[in-house]
């Protein structure tokens, strides 16, 4: 018998390994441009590149946001330099998704941001002076009166304003002061200290106290709540009219929005006051409630300009004290020139103080 043998089974495949894994693709400056130019491209984060066109059109146009709805025109330049922290963030989403539309788009908001703030990031202050001013809303609930007069004193400041002053922290700052400022006058919440004499100081009406039961108060009423003073410095090179100021205060809440009305009607006021002064030398001092790019103070920073902006550093932001956002205290003036502007050390109020120097 025939025996007959079965075919043999295929031996099996030697075992491989696992392919690896291919490395993350570099886009290199050609690839780059040969993405730049592939169907579609393009259209890639259109939310992106919207939202950095819309960034530098308010930026450019912020003039043009109307306050009808909640003031929201003034609430936006109030804050109108932190819109560039915006750059960074659409910068870093326009190149995760690798959108050459977007990243050209934030050239919009970055050329509108560096033509309105680019000059504060320099010095612009240089050496010199012939008076040296500072402001300081001292704050209503201080609980160190005399500390922060002390500190005041120390800033070297020949002509001091001081708002928000109490009737039972007065005594304090005139007490503290008296050494270092021979002459000063306090009209209502506001008041000035000075090295040199001081003549015709007087109250000034910014319409603080309006309604119809208005004209039926006392005048140490009316007095009593006054929130503004012009008085006559005598320097070595000629009167020097200084206006301490404290403004109406703003709210922001969400049924009224951006609420304005009492400041609004005191810079009006005031404006119209300074208008009228034709004192060759003029300094302005005091908490105006408000960034000077808020379109609301057109009518003061026509006639007065910031010393800030001429010659300080930075943007010089004074409130709040503990993380300062805006610069709502101010130092004005005409017929002068600026020399320097600076913040001084914290109190114990809720602003911080300013200071600047000028000269003739």
């Amino acid at each position: 018998m025939t025996q007959t043998s079965s075919p043999s089974a295929p031996a099996p495949a030697p075992a491989t390994a696992p392919a690896p894994a291919p490395a993350p693709r570099r886009l290199s400056r050609k690839a780059f441009r040969r993405a730049a130019v592939e169907p579609g491209v393009w259209k890639r984060a259109p939310v992106l590149t919207g939202s950095a066109l819309l960034l530098g059109l308010v930026l450019l146009l912020h003039a043009y946001v109307p306050n009808r709805f909640g003031t929201a025109g003034s609430l936006v330049e109030t804050f109108l330099p932190w819109f560039g922290l915006f750059v960074p963030v659409l910068a870093a989403g326009a190149l995760w998704r690798r959108s050459p539309a977007a990243v050209i788009a934030l050239v919009l908001p970055v050329a509108a941001w560096l033509s309105l703030f680019g000059g504060l990031l320099a010095d612009k202050s240089h050496p010199g002076g012939d008076l040296t001013l500072a402001t300081h809303n001292v704050g209503a609930d201080n609980p160190d009166p005399a500390g922060t007069a002390r500190g005041l004193a120390a800033s070297g400041a020949d002509v001091l304003a001081l708002e928000e002053i109490t009737d039972q922290d007065r005594n304090v700052y005139e007490e503290e002061l008296a050494e270092a400022y021979p002459y000063h006058a306090v009209v209502g919440t506001v008041g000035v200290w000075s090295r040199l004499p001081l003549s015709d100081t007087r109250p000034v009406d910014i319409a603080t106290d309006v309604g119809p039961l208005a004209a039926t108060k006392p005048a140490d009423v009316r007095t009593a709540g006054n929130r503004a003073l012009r008085t006559t410095v005598a320097t070595d090179r000629g009167p020097l009219a200084v206006y301490v100021v404290h403004l109406g205060s703003v709210r922001l809440n969400p049924r009224t929005g951006f609420w304005t009305d009492s400041r609004d009607r005191n810079i009006r006021a005031l404006g119209d006051v300074l208008a009228a002064d034709r004192s060759e030398r003029v300094a302005l001092l005091g908490d105006l409630n408000g960034s000077l790019d808020d379109r609301a103070f057109d009518g003061v920073t026509s006639q007065v300009h910031s010393v800030q902006e001429a010659a300080g550093d930075g943007f010089g932001f004074s409130w709040p004290a503990r993380f300062p956002v805006a610069r709502i205290d101010h130092i004005l003036v005409r017929g002068v020139a600026p020399a320097g502007s600076w913040v001084l050390p914290a109190t114990g109020s809720d602003h911080l103080p300013v200071a600047a120097r000028i000269s003739w």
